[in-house]
């Protein structure tokens, strides 16, 4: 038997050779948006995890657009300059592991502290230039306590999709394989989706159809200076957990007008657009999502949220509910998960750096019962 996890699979113009994800994760680490030894270290590490993608932590298109002072930007020469050495040194010691970032803006959530420093709305009590001004689809705080953004007008809204086309083609002289755009948890393309932060009355705003057309543009615009051999995706919240917000029938019907732009994922997530929200939390907890996505738009999903356990994993791409699993808090626990996660389902292991290869030989590989158990 062969695990489905554990199979290759198509995005767009890439193969990943086995179908799990380490999932962007912030890091709040860098100095003016560039990478810094950390990164180096963490990204290193995870590359020889066995996951079949590594996809870097949020990576913010604008310095104002980014969530806090210490995330990752890819905004100027110093910023691309400071990732460069990061990949290459994964490129070296493991070609065979795909590599992703996940571009973003964090609009009205901009200018927060670290989550270790509170996580809330930067003031003047942090540092006396601060906070920033951050932009939205309007002018709406994200509760009382937070900024008031300014509302992206012509100029604003020309320049934040210009800072997206800039920060792919970054990417792609980086030679990442995969970008992931990221339009969920609140976020800047997030706020144009929702109604409870885009109250526009122009194109941009009303409708849904006018709330998804910033989105779409930004997508578009990526999608034509991004090579066509590599994969283009977005992440998006499947619904804002909120009476009034936006609904899994809105997001089905954006996952499908993305497909026609040449999407070629969808990174299923929900929440983040409003303290409102009333999630139902639990393991997998965005896969009914993911899986209808999949079904109705027609698209490649990936399934996140909660997913721990190999046989876990396993069941959600042997069900159907999802082409990729994507892991955050479990390679956080276990930075090498999906090698002992190929050992559980009793699967030959990804292969390791030479330096580390010798735990093949002291661990040797042993068909175990787990397989049995999830492909039931």
């Amino acid at each position: 038997m062969t695990a489905q996890l554990f199979t290759p699979v198509e995005l767009g113009g890439v193969t990943l050779p086995n179908r799990i994800v380490v999932s962007p994760m912030c890091q709040y680490s860098a100095v003016d948006g560039s990478a810094q030894p950390w990164h180096q270290v963490r990204y290193g590490m995870l590359s020889i995890s066995g996951a079949g993608l590594l996809c870097f932590e949020a990576t913010h298109v604008e310095r104002e657009g980014r969530i806090s002072q210490g995330c990752l930007g890819i905004y100027s020469d110093d910023n691309e300059a400071a990732l460069k050495p990061v990949v290459e040194w994964i490129r070296g010691w493991m070609p065979q592991v795909k590599l992703g970032i996940q571009l973003a803006h964090a609009g009205r959530k901009a200018s927060a502290q670290r989550p270790w420093e509170g996580g809330g709305p930067l003031t003047q009590a942090d540092a006396p230039d601060l906070p920033w001004t951050a932009c939205s689809a309007s002018a709406l705080p994200y509760d009382g306590k937070w900024h008031t953004p300014v509302a992206l007008d012509v100029v604003g809204l020309k320049r934040v999709k210009q800072a997206f086309v800039d920060a792919t083609l970054r990417s792609a002289r980086l030679g990442f394989d995969l970008i992931e755009l990221h339009g969920a948890h609140g976020y800047c393309l997030h706020q144009f989706l929702s109604p409870l932060s885009n109250t526009r009355t122009d194109e941009y705003g009303g409708t849904m159809e006018k709330r998804r057309r910033f989105p779409l543009e930004v997508f578009e615009a990526c999608r034509s200076v991004w090579p066509r051999d590599k994969a283009l995706g977005i992440r998006l919240s499947s619904t804002d957990w909120v009476e009034g917000g936006m609904t899994i029938e809105d997001t089905v019907e954006t996952a499908r007008q993305l497909k026609a732009l040449g999407c070629d994922f969808v990174d299923v997530s929900s929440g983040g657009n409003s303290p409102a929200q009333k999630i139902q939390i639990g393991p997998g907890y965005h896969v009914q999502f993911s899986a209808r996505i999949r079904k109705e738009a027609g698209i490649k999903t990936w399934a996140v949220g909660i997913i721990t356990e190999p046989e876990q994993a396993e069941r959600i791409i042997a069900s159907g509910a999802a082409d990729c699993t994507a892991h955050a808090r479990a390679f956080l626990l276990d930075p090498r998960w999906a090698w002992n996660a190929a050992r559980a389902l009793g699967v030959e292991t990804p292969p390791l750096p030479l330096p580390a290869a010798r735990a093949v030989t002291i661990l040797p590989f042993k068909p175990q019962p787990a397989l049995a158990r999830a492909a039931e």
